[in-house]
């Protein structure tokens, strides 16, 4: 490896050094503080429907100063994500011999990356805040359409027919999320290009400011509900894949459009986080894989302290 990139690995992975710090110690907090589940689920809600919301709305309500970005970033992301949950599925029926559904909620997990509760954070450290405005164009779009993939793809392998009723609540569902909806909402009021009045900008400055502590160590609590041992071959698998192919494959294509290296780095580095927990809510939802799930979070969260750090300075 070049010396320029140690150079920046050892600078980045410096920077995120206490990002994943913070996990470690929700997860000490939970699993030996014996703090109660209850706290862990009034904290989530917290950083949820208040911290995280009051960051986004703030940003995107100055949109009109915020860097232009390409729009083909989104191509590059979900075509990314389309190459990787097809290989995913069929590798998935192949070697574990999976059903439909299983195959869509593994697909699932190698796509779906923890883009709140650890991109956020990890894109205003390492990245800079300009990156924010990516990262939220990927969050409304991720939101959506991966919820909607997935219902259809389940709805499909029970029933061999398609739900319009289950598609509409999964796109009102997506809608009424307070992290999409502070996002549009934030972007809306940008466009009319009036500042917000100082009292509001400095309340919600006051309560952004939680966003990051609070959304590393709510994930480091979550991971402590969860186990390393069931079903390990499957979690791995995930895992491999969510963090090799599914980067790779983001590269490949923001590479072959030509996308700004800036525009690049973010959204391969958002493909390189680790598994998003709604890959669980979706396990459990649809009641399949809720072990090998679990255990890949756990898994990718661990890799991840390393190879975010690597992937950022790798594309500096």
């Amino acid at each position: 490896m070049p010396v320029d990139t140690l150079r920046s690995f050892a600078s980045i992975a410096a920077l995120t050094a206490p990002l994943f710090l913070l996990v470690g110690v929700g997860y000490v907090l939970s699993r030996f503080g014996h703090w109660p589940k209850v706290v862990s689920d009034a904290l989530t809600r917290f950083v949820f429907a208040v911290a995280v919301p009051a960051l986004l709305f703030r940003l995107m309500s100055d949109f009109s100063r915020l860097p232009a970005v390409d729009s083909r970033l989104l191509i590059a992301y979900f075509g990314g994500c389309t190459i990787t949950y097809v290989v995913a599925r069929r590798f998935a029926a192949q070697v574990f011999a999976m059903d439909g559904v299983g195959r869509s909620v593994f697909g699932m997990g190698t796509i779906f990356s923890n883009n709140v509760l650890l991109g956020i954070p990890i894109a205003k450290v390492a990245l800079g805040e300009s990156s924010l405005s990516i990262v939220s164009l990927i969050l409304i779009f991720n939101s959506f359409l991966l919820w909607t993939v997935v219902t259809i793809s389940i709805e499909w392998a029970r029933h061999r027919d398609l739900s319009l009723r289950g598609v509409l609540r999964t796109a009102r569902d997506v809608v009424a999320n307070p992290i999409v909806a502070a996002i549009l909402l934030g972007t809306s009021f940008g466009f009319t290009g009036l500042p917000l009045p100082a009292t509001a900008d400095a309340t919600l400055a006051l309560i952004a400011q939680a966003a990051v502590p609070m959304s590393l160590i709510v994930l480091g609590m979550g991971l402590a509900e969860f186990g390393v041992r069931k079903a390990w071959r499957e979690s791995v698998a995930i895992a491999v894949l969510k963090m090799t192919l599914f980067p790779g494959a983001v590269f490949g294509v923001a590479w072959g459009l030509g996308l700004p290296a800036r525009e690049t780095q973010v959204v391969v580095t958002m493909a390189a986080l680790p598994v998003g927990a709604n890959v669980y809510l979706m396990a459990r939802q649809f009641d399949a894989l809720e072990g090998p799930v679990a255990a890949s979070l756990v898994l990718t969260t661990v890799v991840a302290a390393v190879t975010t750090p690597l992937v950022i300075a790798l594309l500096a």
